[in-house]
C-alpha cells in the first residue's frame, strides 16, 4: 500500500468514526441557534488569543484566564453548547492521538 492510499484510508476511517460524526452533527446543530453559536465563537476566540500568547512566550494574565473560565462556565450551562464542546473535545483528542501515533512510529523527537 502506498502512502497516499494509506492516508485516504485513514481519512475515511476518521470520517466514519463516532467522534467525527458526533462533532459534525453538533456543529450543524449550533449553526441554527445563533446565541449558542455566538457563545461558542466567543469562547474559541478567547481560547485562540490565549494560546497565541502562550506560543509567543507570554503568560496570559490571571484576568484573561478567568475570562476564559467564565466563558467556559457560561457555555457549560447551555446543554447544546456543552454537548458541542464535549463532541469537539473528543474529536480533537482522537486527532491528537492519531498524530501521536504517527509521530511515535516515525520516531519524531521533540526539540527542547
Amino acid at each position: 500500500m502506498n502512502v497516499y492510499d494509506a492516508a485516504n484510508t485513514l481519512a475515511h476511517a476518521i470520517k466514519n468514526s463516532e467522534e467525527y460524526k458526533n462533532y459534525k452533527h453538533m456543529e450543524t446543530a449550533i449553526k441554527t441557534h445563533e446565541p449558542v453559536k455566538k457563545m461558542i465563537d466567543d469562547f474559541h476566540a478567547k481560547q485562540f488569543e490565549l494560546q497565541k500568547k502562550q506560543l509567543s512566550g507570554e503568560t496570559p494574565s490571571e484576568f484573561e484566564m478567568k475570562q476564559l473560565q467564565k466563558l467556559a462556565e457560561t457555555a457549560s450551562v447551555d446543554p447544546l453548547a456543552r454537548d458541542f464542546l464535549t463532541a469537539e473535545m473528543r474529536f480533537s483528542l482522537m486527532m491528537q492521538d492519531v498524530s501521536k501515533i504517527l509521530s511515535d512510529v516515525m520516531e519524531v523527537e521533540k526539540l527542547q
